[in-house]
């Protein structure tokens, strides 16, 4: 089993900057990628940035040149460095884990901006 730690959401204005965290732990056998999704109320859950083992980084485009998303790979952690945020990123945002063994969820973090 795998067991995603998520940190670092709360309440922030307009322009403000928050770091997410999440730790991973458990039976982790060729980490194919980890990344973040969000969910706005009365929305779908959607994609936000993610690195695969390789090291490469996708990002939505809507948080292109604002998020930046890194990998400590010795402690199995994500960070995502959300800049210039904005009242639309408010969200709780998941963290995830694709792996040969499966794919993993965190708990979900709240991040409020608020205008």
């Amino acid at each position: 089993q795998v067991q995603l730690v998520e940190s670092g959401g709360g309440l922030v204005q307009a322009g403000g900057s928050l770091r997410l965290s999440c730790a991973a732990s458990g039976s982790i056998i060729r980490l194919n990628a980890m990344g973040w999704y969000r969910q706005a109320p009365g929305k779908e859950r959607e994609p936000v940035a993610n690195i695969n083992r390789g090291g490469s980084t996708n990002y939505a485009d809507s948080v292109k040149g604002r998020f930046t998303l890194s990998r400590d790979n010795a402690k199995n952690t994500v960070y995502l460095e959300m800049n210039s945020l904005k009242p639309e990123d408010t969200a709780v945002y998941y963290c995830y884990l694709q792996q040969v063994l499966g794919h993993y969820w965190g708990q979900g973090t709240q991040v409020t901006v608020s205008s």
